[in-house]
């Protein structure tokens, strides 16, 4: 085989790859929101006190800062949203249940959704394991706040998700918009809820991010945080778009972040038609109103 046929080989095998991975994902044409509303904001938070650097073994200095979050920051964010009249989601792994429980229920109790963010935030290879932390973590959720979550933030699989209840995901970021994913055989369809990690607390805030080495830190002014996402959800007000969010309490809730936060929201607030509300809300929202084509 020749340099030029090998090279048209590899063109092809590319645009047979690329061709099937854009047939997993439909965009909703026409998207609009309900009347009156101009954009959506969820605010999100990723409250798993680094369950997954518990995983990868890491310092205890490290996961001190996940202490933090599970006995400061998350009640900070509970504050600050119920204050703000935001409807906030908490993605949650199942095993804050056992470490945390009195946050979510209050969580639960201000109105905030609790969804979830995998067993011990991490997704096992074995599929049969995989099924086995999904339904742990859907039963522990329910059993803490008294309402079975159909969220999740997650790599998990579609057909399992779907087998335990769960209508929606908010991991991928194919979309500035809510779109359809389905798996690769082109079944087992869900809305997804982009976020992207421009609009993540961790890409500014955190020191010594997965063992990082000192060149690669980051703590950023909060002030210029809050120039970034004022830009970011500027440019979606403008085209009607959708922003998501992403918190942690163990990066977010210290508390000049938590002042940035708040001023991030009143001035979202002078806009008009801005709407605050959960996952849930804008998942079954999109489902009613533009719900996925067959096949």
């Amino acid at each position: 085989m020749t340099d030029t046929e090998q090279l048209t080989r590899e063109l092809d095998e590319l645009e047979t790859a690329a061709k099937a991975y854009d047939a997993q994902h439909e965009f909703i044409e026409d998207f609009a929101w309900p009347e009156g509303t101009q954009i959506a904001v969820n605010f999100t938070c990723d409250f798993d006190t680094m369950l997954f650097r518990r995983y990868l073994e890491e310092t205890p200095m490290q996961l001190a800062q996940g202490e933090f979050g599970g006995r400061v920051g998350i009640w900070r964010l509970i504050e600050l949203f119920s204050g703000n009249d935001v409807t906030a989601t908490i993605f949650t792994p199942g095993r804050i249940c056992e470490l945390y429980p009195q946050s979510l229920v209050a969580a639960h109790k201000a109105g905030f959704e609790i969804a979830d963010h995998m067993w011990e935030h991490h997704v096992p290879k074995d599929m049969q394991l995989e099924h086995d932390h999904i339904q742990k973590s859907t039963s522990a959720l329910e059993n803490t706040v008294g309402k079975r979550p159909i969220g999740t933030r997650s790599r998990h699989t579609n057909s399992l998700l779907l087998e335990e209840g769960y209508i929606y995901n908010s991991h991928g970021s194919a979309a500035h918009l809510p779109y359809y994913e389905r798996d690769a055989d082109g079944e087992n369809c869900m809305i997804n809820l982009p976020f992207h990690y421009a609009i993540d607390d961790a890409m500014f805030f955190s020191f010594a991010w997965l063992s990082s080495e000192n060149a690669a830190q980051r703590i950023t002014d909060p002030n210029r945080v809050l120039d970034l996402w004022w830009d970011a959800f500027d440019q979606q007000y403008r085209q009607g778009g959708y922003l998501n969010i992403c918190l942690h309490p163990f990066v977010s809730g210290r508390a000049m972040r938590i002042e940035m936060l708040d001023r991030l929201i009143a001035r979202m607030k002078t806009r008009p038609g801005v709407w605050f509300p959960s996952c849930e809300t804008v998942a079954r929202y999109c489902l009613g109103t533009f719900p996925a084509k067959e096949g």
